[in-house]
This record gives structure tokens, sequence and C-alpha cells, in this order.
């Protein structure tokens, strides 16, 4: 009977996309991974997917939409969620964190106001319920009725879809809706994936076991082989999804 070894891909850092704690002490390297990279982008794939779903694409416009979703969701957001417990075990001063939050989501007020008049003035419907969404499930707010898996997925997944849909056209549409139940179900993926991931990476200390296979081999279960193939399933999710942005950009303004 032989052992094969399981692999160890590091888990001194609470995510994936962190430095190890020794090397977390760097201001702006806490600040890179407050972003969360890796999902930000998959956030902007679905705000360009919903823009440039159907044609003709406003690049002004386009531009603009994915920038207030990065100050409300990239910054904003994320800002609020380390200022909530520090889930990333950082050590950035809340008044700082308050500070970015303050300055992501007034920014992306704040192009919202102008899209108001640009757009339609029902947009104001959108930004009232982002704001909602990023404050009322980061800070957990009337009791945590906010801080809900329905919430994340329809306000990370289907909202960006739909908001940047209706920015570009000034309306919704059945293909809309659909592409926004797509935003939904790759942030279903996430949540499924990431949930025991974060779990195994913040709350576990170790994790013990082995997996006898048929032919009598035997292998070692552990914290960090458990970690692998889900952080791996995210990673390429998140690609998926920014695979899929960059084809439709290229579809609209280079037929």
């Amino acid at each position: 009977m032989t052992s094969v070894p399981s692999p160890r891909p590091a888990v001194d850092s609470p995510a994936y996309y962190a430095q190890p704690r020794f090397l977390h002490r760097i201001r702006w390297q806490q600040w890179w991974t407050v972003l969360h990279p890796p999902y930000t982008m998959l956030h902007l794939s679905l705000v360009t997917i919903g823009s440039c779903l159907t044609g003709p694409v406003n690049v002004v416009k386009l531009v603009i939409t994915l920038l207030a979703f990065f100050l409300a969701v990239g910054v904003g957001a994320h800002s609020l969620d380390e200022l909530h417990g520090r889930p990333l075990r950082t050590t950035i001063p809340s008044a700082q964190l308050i500070i970015a939050a303050s300055v992501g989501l007034g920014g992306a007020v704040a192009l919202g106001i102008v899209g108001l008049f640009v757009v339609s003035g029902y947009l104001a419907v959108f930004i009232i319920v982002g704001v909602m969404i990023a404050i009322g499930y980061n800070l957990e707010i009337f009791n945590g009725r906010l801080h809900t898996g329905t919430v994340l997925i329809l306000g990370w997944g289907a909202f960006p879809v739909l908001t940047a849909y209706f920015a570009q056209h000034d309306a919704l549409s059945v293909a809309s809706l659909f592409a926004a139940a797509f935003g939904a179900l790759i942030t279903k993926i996430q949540q499924v994936l990431s949930t025991p991931a974060r779990e195994l990476r913040r709350r576990t200390m170790s994790v013990t076991g082995v997996v006898v296979n048929l032919d009598g081999t035997t292998k070692e279960i552990s914290r960090e082989s458990l970690l692998l193939p889900l952080e791996r399933a995210l990673k390429i999710l998140c690609w998926t999804g920014t695979a899929l942005a960059i084809s439709l950009v290229l579809l609209r303004f280079h037929p």
C-alpha cells in the first residue's frame, strides 16, 4: 500500500490572492487585498456583459458605468466589509477604511447622478438599490436582514448586469433578464466555492483524514488538499467571466 502526498498550497493568508501574514505588513499590499481583485474583476465583467449585451454601445457610458461599480463595490463595499469584523486581518486604520468607503460610494453616487441627466431619471432607482445593498450587506444593518445569500447573488450578480444594460439603453429587455440570471448563477457558483474556502483558510486549524482508493493506495486529507480544487475553480470562474466580457466588447467594437 503506497501513500500519495497531498499538494500543499500556502494557507498563511486569509485569501489566496492575499499576501501571507508575515509579508502582509506593507500597506499597499493590504489595500490590494481589500480590493479582492479576482472578485472585483468578475463583478466588472458582469457590468461589461450587461453593457455590451446588445448594440449600439456608447463607450463613454460603458467606462463611466465600470468606474461607478469599481468605486461602489471594489472600493466602497469591500472597505466596509473589512471595517466590519476585519475578515482579511489587515492593519489598515478604521478611519482610512471609512474614508475609502465614503469616497467609493460617494463617487459612484455622483456618477449615478450624472447618469440621471444623461440616461433617465429612472436610474435613481438603481442608485438607491445599489447603495442599500452595499451598506446593508457589508455592515449587516437591519439586524443582518440584507446580509443573506440571496442578496449576495442578486446584488453582486444580477444587479450589475441590469444596471449596466439600463445605463446603455434606457430600458430593460427579456434578454437582459436572462443575462442577469447568468450573473446570478455565476455568483452563486462563486458563493458555493468561496464559502468552504474561507472556512478552511480563516477558521480551520487543521484537517486530518485518509482517502483509501479501490486499488489500496491512500492519500492524506488536509486543509491544503481541500483548498486546492476550490481555489483553482474560483480562479477559473473569475477568468471565465472576464473572457466572456472581452468577447462581447470585441464583438461590439470590432465586428
